[in-house]
C-alpha cells in the first residue's frame, strides 16, 4: 500500500512561515499591546519634551537684554543717526 499524500496548498508553499504564525495568539496579542503601550510612552515623553524645550525658548527670550535685542535686530541701526 502506498501512502497518500495530502495535497499542499499553493498558498502555503508562497508564503513563509512568519513569527505570528509560530507564536500562540495571547504571545502575540501581549507583545502587540505592549508595543502599543511603547509607542504612547515615547510620544509622551517627545511632547514633554517639545514643552520643556518651548518654555525655556519662552523664559531665555523673556530675560533678554536690550543689548541682545539690539543685536538680534537686522536693521542696521548706523543707517538711522
Amino acid at each position: 500500500m502506498k501512502k497518500q499524500r495530502k495535497p499542499i496548498k499553493k498558498e502555503q508553499q508562497d508564503k513563509p512561515a512568519t513569527l505570528g504564525d509560530l507564536l500562540n495568539e495571547q504571545l502575540t496579542k501581549q507583545l502587540k499591546d505592549k508595543q502599543k503601550e511603547l509607542k504612547e510612552e515615547e510620544q509622551a515623553r517627545q511632547k514633554a519634551e517639545e514643552e520643556k524645550r518651548l518654555k525655556e525658548r519662552k523664559l531665555k527670550e523673556k530675560n533678554k537684554s536690550f543689548e541682545e535685542l539690539l543685536n538680534e535686530n537686522p536693521l542696521n541701526w548706523k543707517e538711522f543717526k
